[in-house]
């Protein structure tokens, strides 16, 4: 197979090379024509046409031009015409998994051709087996894999609170090891979440070792996004000294500055990791254009030692009275840092919740206080909440930088899921004019192609694989909202996965084109 494809990639170059001849034409499936197109490399847009053959492009250039003879013509006259959209965190796969969803249709009307899946440390390390099982139901969206030092050492160590032991460590370095070699992008950590929160810094460096001759990154839902353990600058750091200890290139997942407490510190998270970048640590990241990040209600409030154990240690902690007077102090202090109960907007989930209230409303209804409200929404089943704790400027700080690109934590409950790509173009490109559409486009494409070595994707060029957003400018617009989260997305008039034809006339298609992609260009 991997000949194969090496064979028909010449192939298709080398047509595309003569047909540049007066004599011949280049053959396509498929010619874009009239639209004003922006390739992901960060340059203005051009008004070029484009080629597609089976999955790859053979031509870009002129638009108007008589050099190709293509079955079937797109007219994007006034509109977009991009490489698909990468979104680089996402926690799609059960999505992907499904026999109900696995068209990811959520995801294709953003835009989105690609999707990561494992991050925040939940990545197992069945990568060959997950892999297989995708391309043989059909998948909607390209999707790549991490393998997860959370689910990693739950399986080796379970959930305890404990430092590995020799032999357990190097458990979880031949599991990482295998997942790389069966086409993991890489190791994705979740440090603030349980058991990766109980995980020290030398441990992640020798698993991250493990990953570096394969070319893999590190990314990292960080320690402390606020100032609940060590703090945002402190997590910064450890991502620093991650990647400077392993020798490995680094990544911060969806940056942000959470808490009244932090608020302001992008400035200094800003520094530090451009000084780290001249000193020649590997250090991008990436964000979601949103002031409310989403998690659980218990992942939100309580303190990270008091989820050790699994469910029923929890429930334990949370119905006896000695542990249940401290976690119930620090529970409310952690509302504080999140900016209160009316901060916290209950979205859904197994808890006898109203979807809409705020944590303040929902204890109101209930006739207790917040921390109380809480801790019977948790053992209730817990909610999914939207926790409104960043600050606009903080937010913006962040999305000017160059190494900042864009993703959706995409989870349940949350609008970021549905409208993700579409409300960052909305707000911040042409409402804001925070970046311009330029940097929209390559910091969804062509950067993080580049940063996680998506081979052949991100950019329109000759060659690579025929993954194009085709958008109105006028009508790309987000529909969720946080209290109707799964609404799809509009504007998006025709989106083409490896070729195939997603979305035609702003219609979703029927048809599985996406691949589950291994690292490298395999």
């Amino acid at each position: 197979m991997k000949h194969i494809n090496i064979i028909s990639i010449i192939f298709i170059l080398l047509i595309s090379a003569c047909g540049q001849s007066e004599n011949q034409k280049i053959e396509a499936d498929i010619l874009i024509v009239n639209g004003l197109l922006f390739d992901g490399t960060g340059n203005p847009g051009q008004m070029l046409d484009i080629g597609i053959l089976a999955d790859r492009i053979v031509y870009v250039g002129p638009t108007g031009a008589d050099h190709v003879n293509a079955a079937r013509i797109i007219d994007a006259k006034s509109l977009i015409v991009a490489p698909g959209f990468i979104d680089p965190h996402t926690h799609s796969l059960e999505d992907l998994e499904s026999q109900e969803r696995h068209q990811n249709i959520n995801y294709l009307t953003q835009g989105v051709t690609t999707v990561f899946n494992g991050n925040d440390g939940g990545g197992d390390s069945y990568i060959k087996a997950t892999l297989d099982k995708l391309n043989k139901n059909g998948i909607g969206t390209n999707t790549a894999l991490y393998v997860g030092h959370g689910a990693v050492r739950e399986q080796v160590m379970g959930m305890r609170d404990a430092a590995p032991t020799d032999n357990e460590l190097q458990q979880m370095k031949s599991l990482v090891k295998k997942a790389m070699e069966e086409g993991a992008i890489g190791l994705s950590t979740g440090l603030y979440y349980a058991p990766g929160s109980f995980s020290k810094t030398d441990e992640v460096i020798e698993l991250g070792k493990v990953i570096a001759p394969y070319g893999g990154i590190y990314d990292s839902h960080i320690r402390d996004e606020s100032s609940y353990t060590i703090g945002l600058i402190g997590a910064i750091q450890e991502v620093i000294d991650i990647g400077k200890g392993a020798n490995i290139p680094v990544h911060i997942a969806h940056i942000k500055a959470l808490g009244v407490d932090v608020w302001g510190q992008s400035a200094d998270v800003i520094k530090m990791v451009e000084a780290a970048q001249k000193n020649g640590v590997r250090i991008t990241a990436d964000q979601y254009p949103w002031l409310a990040s989403g998690t659980g209600v218990k992942n939100a409030l309580m303190p990270r030692y008091a989820l050790a154990g699994g469910y029923d240690e929890v429930r334990e902690r949370l119905t006896t009275l000695e542990t249940l007077t401290i976690i119930k102090g620090e529970m409310a202090e952690n509302m504080r840092k999140r900016g209160g109960a009316d901060a916290l907007l209950l979205t859904g989930g197994d808890a006898n919740i109203t979807i809409g209230n705020t944590l303040a409303d929902e204890a109101k209804k209930r006739g207790k206080n917040a921390i109380d409200t809480a801790i019977e929404i948790i053992l209730e089943g817990d909610s999914s909440v939207a926790s409104f704790n960043m600050n606009e400027d903080d937010v913006n700080a962040f999305m000017k930088r160059p190494w900042v690109m864009t993703s959706s934590d995409g989870s349940d409950g949350h609008p970021r899921k549905f409208a993700n790509m579409p409300t960052k173009y909305r707000t911040y490109v042409v409402d804001q004019n925070i970046i311009p559409i330029e940097q929209f486009i390559h910091r969804s494409t062509g950067l993080t192609a580049k940063t996680f070595g998506l081979c052949d994707r991100g950019f329109l060029e000759t060659g690579k694989f025929a993954d194009i957003v085709v958008f109105d400018s006028e009508s790309f617009a987000p529909k969720a909202d946080y209290v109707n989260p799964r609404v799809l997305s509009e504007g998006v008039k025709y989106l083409l996965v490896n070729g195939g034809v997603a979305i035609s006339d702003g219609e979703v298609t029927e048809g599985f084109h996406g691949r589950a992609l291994k690292h490298g260009c395999e």
